[in-house]
């Protein structure tokens, strides 16, 4: 009789448990074109059928500046809030997507690099006209540094304090330029190519920016507000029936974790990471994580609440993640994470893009 009543007990209790995700999906678009490189891409109809499912699925497009100010105070976030965002300003943003997202009135972010925008050598880009044509619309402009630069690399015999500086001026003379054209300085920055180190962190946290990266997972409470993650949309990545699982994905409740810097030490290209979670909605037994270019991995668990998951073969120079997903028990959804990771060739020399 006990037993039964402890039984009861206990699923009466996780039937009124309500795990309250407060945590936002943010999606990350770059072109919204036919014919442009399709690794970055969506076409006009795969957006305007991905904003219309939103739409039509009771899902909520949030600004930006909401979102992070609800995780940096944590505050509540309801299920289902969604964030738009664009990098590098390109004119199909202006041309295919504006167009769509106003019939929704969904407000969105354009992250924008200033060299480009001002070198007619680049083609494809918004003018300065364009990007402040949207701000008065009331699009939020943001930063993505002067150039587009990888920015965690050294320029030849640079020290690293001659290094903090240039990183420095670069995006402070960026978010200068921004507010200049626009009016607008929101002290946001989405790192170029999604490749950020804790020491480039430790600089937007000096200067009062809040991060963005290009590692998958929704963003929220137990993320760092100088790498928030983003969905990439695009390629394979922009079929509508895999991007509703991202909708309502939410964030891995990772307490604690071994290694955050992504930049990967020489020769030590099979990284160990450890990660403690919060296991109230996770049944263990159903984490599973993926290795870029390697595939599924059962993570292998040290106790009840922390694993570990190392590739088994050398990542691959260049960007990589690993990544680890679970049902929640109790939600509608997926909890995700997402680790980057950054690596140089056996050379010492980085990959040339």
């Amino acid at each position: 009789m006990v037993k039964k009543i402890a039984l009861l007990l206990a699923v009466f209790s996780l039937s009124v448990l309500h795990f309250d995700a407060n945590a936002v999906v943010i999606l990350q678009y770059h072109h919204v074109s036919d014919d442009t490189p399709k690794s970055t891409s969506v076409t006009p109809s795969q957006f305007a059928e991905q904003m219309q499912y939103l739409a039509d699925n009771d899902f909520t497009v949030i600004s930006l500046a909401e979102a992070v100010d609800s995780i940096k105070h944590n505050t509540p976030i309801a299920d289902r809030r969604i964030v738009i965002t664009f990098d590098d300003g390109y004119d199909s943003i202006i041309n295919n997507a504006a167009p769509i997202l106003a019939s929704h009135q969904f407000p969105y972010t354009v992250f924008i690099s200033v060299a480009p925008i001002d070198d007619a050598g680049f083609k494809g880009m918004m003018s300065w006209k364009d990007i402040t044509a949207l701000s008065e619309q009331g699009v939020t402009i943001a930063n993505h540094s002067w150039g587009h630069e990888h920015l965690i690399r050294r320029q030849g015999k640079e020290t690293q304090t001659q290094w903090q500086a240039r990183v420095e001026d670069n995006i402070l003379s960026t978010e200068a330029e921004i507010l200049k054209r626009t009016g607008q300085s929101v002290k946001m920055f989405a790192y170029p190519y999604g490749e950020y180190t804790n020491k480039l962190e430790a600089i937007l946290a000096k200067q009062g920016f809040v991060g963005f990266g290009q590692q998958s997972g929704a963003a929220g409470e137990y993320a760092s507000l100088t790498a928030l993650p983003r969905f990439p949309v695009a390629n394979a990545y922009a079929d509508l029936a895999s991007l509703t699982v991202k909708f309502s994905s939410l964030p891995m409740p990772v307490i604690k974790q071994n290694i955050s810097d992504p930049l990967l030490v020489s020769g030590k290209w099979r990284p160990k990471l450890e990660l403690t979670l919060d296991t109230q909605d996770i049944y263990p037994h159903q984490v599973m994580c993926f290795i870029q270019g390697q595939g599924p991995k059962k993570p292998i668990w040290l106790s009840e609440n922390r694993l570990s998951i190392q590739a088994s073969s050398d990542l691959a120079p260049g960007r990589s993640r690993y990544n680890c997903t679970a049902p929640s028990k109790t939600k509608t959804g997926y909890y995700w994470f997402s680790q980057a990771w950054i690596r140089q060739q056996d050379n010492g020399q980085w990959l040339e893009e």
